[in-house]
């Protein structure tokens, strides 16, 4: 099984850094980065110190229903790069574990599906979720406090 790690679509990130609403139906916010924490879910990347980013609320999913969790995500205020799809995890994934759950076609996960997962063991536990044909991809949070950070997908 191949997998590859995936940001955020650039057509969703562009509306939002040009001052579109976020899913709450308000203007992102814009702050400067002090370097420390900010994972920017376009590049895959941390938000250098004294760069602008914004902070608003995503939601991952199509559509609202009851599984499709919204939180808070960070993004540079200026364009940035699309990371490239690829089997490595992306740098902004830093912390010791995540939690690592599957989701179904319906795009509501698949419940059994999840676990805080050390980060050195993502891909793998992904790659044996993916196999799974009720498992349509992957999303990997935040184990302290359940941010999307990005999503796994077959390749």
């Amino acid at each position: 099984m191949t997998i590859q790690f995936t940001a955020l679509p650039t057509e969703n990130v562009r509306a939002l850094q040009r001052g579109g609403p976020d899913a709450y139906g308000r203007t992102p916010e814009r702050k400067i980065s002090d370097g420390d924490g900010m994972p920017c879910r376009h590049c895959l990347r941390n938000i250098a110190a004294g760069d602008v980013y914004l902070i608003l609320a995503y939601r991952p999913f199509p559509d609202p229903q009851p599984y499709a969790e919204t939180g808070p995500i960070f993004l540079h205020a200026q364009e940035c790069e699309r990371a490239v799809g690829t089997r490595e995890p992306p740098e902004i994934l830093d912390s010791p574990d995540y939690i690592v759950r599957g989701y179904g076609g319906d795009d509501r996960f698949v419940y059994g599906s999840g676990g805080i997962i050390p980060t050195g063991a993502i891909a793998a536990r992904a790659e044996t979720l993916l196999e799974r044909e009720d498992i349509a991809y992957v999303h990997v949070r935040s184990a302290r406090n359940n941010c999307y950070q990005c999503r796994i997908e077959r390749a």
